[in-house]
C-alpha cells in the first residue's frame, strides 16, 4: 500500500483525513495506524473508500503489484 497514493486520492476527492475517519466510521489514530502499516485496511473499508473517493482501480493504490 502506497500512502502518498491514498494521500493523493484524498486531496483528488477533496477529504482530508478527519472526513476519511468519518467516511469509515472510524477514529483518526485507527485511520492513522492503517495507513502507517500498524494495521490493515478491511476489505469492506476499501470498497467503502474506493466508492466515496471514486477510485476506479483500487489496486493501484491500496496493493503493491
Amino acid at each position: 500500500m502506497s500512502v502518498n497514493k491514498i494521500n493523493s486520492q484524498f486531496a483528488l476527492a477533496g477529504k482530508n483525513r478527519e472526513d476519511v475517519a468519518k467516511i469509515l466510521g472510524i477514529n483518526r489514530a485507527t485511520l492513522y495506524r492503517k495507513l502507517s502499516g500498524k494495521t490493515e485496511f478491511t476489505l469492506n473499508e476499501i470498497k467503502t473508500l474506493a466508492t466515496a473517493l471514486h477510485i476506479q482501480n483500487i489496486s493501484d493504490v491500496f496493493f503493491d503489484m
